[in-house]
Parts: structure tokens; sequence; C-alpha cells
């Protein structure tokens, strides 16, 4: 996983979570309390509110991506820099100032005015983008999108079969697709992943939704940090019925999810009470080694966050290994209670045969093994009968 530096802020797995402050310029964004187009009360609002209260980084929308309004073209985009560049010369507080664009002309005249990052929030559709966080030698968040300037975080209306082949579209689900989405255009060095939250198309479901949530490990796979922009969105806050101003506990519990699972920037309106989230999350995230600097006397040794065969996967394509790694990278432990003694037998057999430890019990036995090691198991299920194919099929029933 690399680490990346923006403007002296470290982010990754060698650092703290970052907590990034939202300020719109917008008229049009929909949550009022971050929306200013007076300069003074836009910096009161973030010395107070962002900054005050714990924000790593402040990003400064243009625009509001809300698919209900018509893209803001690079032009309107720059007629409301100015405000935003004056907010950040009239704040006090010390923080990461990061500008969200997608076109690269903005993203150049914001970081010339004193902005320290880019967020784009149309995955590098511009492609001159990309080459411009690269001169600047500054972070960038890409998150999910076609390549395409006026459709941002439509990932499912790229068009997968021409860009990945029928085959590939027609097997894809929607993580599979924001996965690619992430990937299509290149990463810089300093890129930061942002899996696109929100219901940015008509297509999109909640659902979809919360299977990226569920598979957030997953985006580790492509060795970068990742920014979560969960903040009160309709997965969440549809799980308890409440409004958008009801919604700030979906949100929290959803963030120190998010942190335990991998994030490494959280992007919110509610600073204060996300940044105690973020550090329960923290506090409670896998322990895992990662030490070394890879050089021939100093070994790089890193275990990488896999729960899920689904999560090794990633990481074997990333690394370029044989993806049946992934079958002996996960194990699982289930117990059989009430077999008889010849099943007993017969499942000790047959789990030896397969590579599954099997520890006998009072009445039946625990089981313990990879992945790979349960399909071995249970192949033998074919032809079975009786008890013994009702434990083997039982297995198969969970998926392991």
């Amino acid at each position: 996983m690399d680490n990346v530096d923006a403007a002296g802020l470290g982010i990754g797995d060698d650092h703290p979570p970052r907590v990034m402050g939202v300020l719109n310029v917008s008229k049009e964004s929909p949550y009022d309390p971050s929306v200013f187009d007076d300069p003074g009360e836009a910096a009161a609002y973030v010395d107070e509110a962002l900054i005050g209260e714990g924000a790593d980084i402040v990003d400064v929308g243009l625009e509001s991506a809300n698919k209900k309004f018509d893209v803001l073209s690079a032009e309107g985009e720059l007629d409301r820099l100015d405000t935003a560049v004056e907010t950040l010369e009239s704040t006090s507080g010390d923080a990461i100032w990061s500008i969200e664009t997608r076109y690269a002309e903005v993203a150049e005249a914001a970081l010339d005015a004193g902005f320290d990052m880019v967020n784009d929030i149309a995955g590098f559709a511009d492609p001159d983008l990309p080459a411009v966080c690269e001169e600047y030698d500054v972070a960038v968040a890409k998150m999910a999108s076609p390549p395409d300037l006026t459709r941002p975080g439509a990932v499912e209306e790229t068009p997968w079969a021409e860009r990945k082949g029928a085959v590939w579209a027609d097997a894809a689900d929607y993580v599979d697709m924001v996965y690619e989405a992430l990937k299509q255009n290149g990463l810089t060095d300093k890129t930061i992943v942002d899996p696109a939250f929100g219901g940015w198309s008509e297509a999109q479901t909640i659902e979809q939704d919360r299977e990226a949530f569920r598979r957030l490990r997953e985006f580790r796979g492509l060795g970068k940090p990742m920014l979560v922009s969960i903040n009160r969105k309709n997965f969440l806050r549809s799980l308890t019925g409440r409004s958008t101003e009801d919604a700030l506990a979906s949100s929290l519990a959803a963030t120190s999810m998010a942190v335990e699972r991998g994030a490494h920037v959280v992007r919110t309106h509610d600073v204060r009470e996300t940044v105690d989230a973020v550090a329960v999350g923290h506090e409670f995230a896998r322990d895992r080694v990662r030490d070394g600097d890879g050089g021939a006397a100093d070994p790089h040794v890193e275990e990488l966050d896999v729960t899920t065969t689904g999560e090794a996967h990633r990481h074997a394509e990333r690394l370029d290994v044989d993806a049946g790694i992934a079958g002996e990278s996960v194990a699982r432990v289930f117990e059989v209670a009430g077999v008889d003694d010849s099943t007993a037998d017969r499942l000790a057999a047959a789990a030896e045969d397969a590579g599954v430890a099997y520890a006998p019990t009072g009445d039946g036995c625990v089981l313990a093994g990879t992945i790979a090691a349960f399909d071995r198991l249970c192949a033998d299920s074919e032809g079975s009968e009786g008890p013994y194919a009702a434990v083997l099929g039982r297995l198969q029933q969970s998926g392991y």
C-alpha cells in the first residue's frame, strides 16, 4: 500500500486516518450549512466548523455534483474560484486545501492560487488533469466515474463492452465496474481512490452502494490510499428511515466501519463528530505487520488486509501473481454437531485428504481450513448421501 504526501500531510497505512471537511461556494449544493458565497463568512465557517473542529483537509466545491443540475463549464467554475481563493487567504487555521473539480484548467488555476491538492469527481475524464497533478506534484483524489465530464460518478454508463469486452461486461457486477473505473486513465503516484458512494446515476441503486461498502476492502487492492464520502447519504439513511438532517448517527456508525475496513480519508460535513468516529474505527482496525524499507538488507514485509477471496484476488491482480493464491489466503472455521460415529469418521478421513484441519468434539467436530481446502473437501459431495452429504451441503450453502 502506497503512502501519499499531500503538501506535508501523510495519507496511507503509515499515518492516522484523515478528516476532510467540506466547504461549498455553489448555490445549488444540497446541504445548506456548508454553502457560502461571501469569502468572509466562508472563512469564519472554515476556521470554526472545519479546521477548528479537527479537519485535516478543507475540500472546496465550486458546483453541486447533483445529477439534477446542469454541469457547470470550466469557465463557470473559474468564475467562482475567486471566492474560494479569497476564503483560503482569509482563514487563519492550518489545513490542506483541496479543490473539487473535473477540469484540468481549473485545477491548475487553483494550484497556482495556493491550493494543495485536487479532488477529481470525474475520474480523470479530462485527460490533462493527471498531468497537471503530476507537474505540480500534488495529491489527487480520483472518484470512480465514466470517461465523461458530464456524468461524474455514473459508473454504469461506461461503455464496458467496448472497454473490457462483452464477456467481461456480462459477468461483471457493480463493484467490478467501480474497481475498473478507478483504474481507467491510470493512477498518478499520489492518487487517492474514491469508490463513488451516493447514487450518481438513475441506474445506481441503494443496494449497489451497500454492496460496495460491504466489499470496501477490495479497493485496497489498487495499492492506493482510499477516500470515502458517505456522510448522510441515502444508502445509509434508508436503513433507518431518517431524513438528511437526522442521519448523523448512521453516518458516524458507517464512518467507524469504513476506517476499520481500510479508509484513509473521510469526507464529511460533520467534522467534530466524524473526528471521534474516525478515532474509534482506527483504534479497532486490524493490527497488521508493515515493516522494512524493501532493500536487500531490510526486506519489506506487509500483511495484506484480506478477509475474503475477492479481496485476495484484487491484490493478486495488482501484484501479477497466480490468482489461485486467493483460495489459499482465507480460512474458515465450522462447528459440526450431532453426527454419528460413521459420519464423523468419514469427515475426518475426507478432511485429512483435503487439507482441512479436523478436531473431534463430544458429538461432532470442528473443521478449519482455507477456502481452497474446503473446495477440495466439498468436491467429495457428489454421489454422497445421508448425514455426510448434509454436512458438505451446508458447508457449500455457507459460501465458506
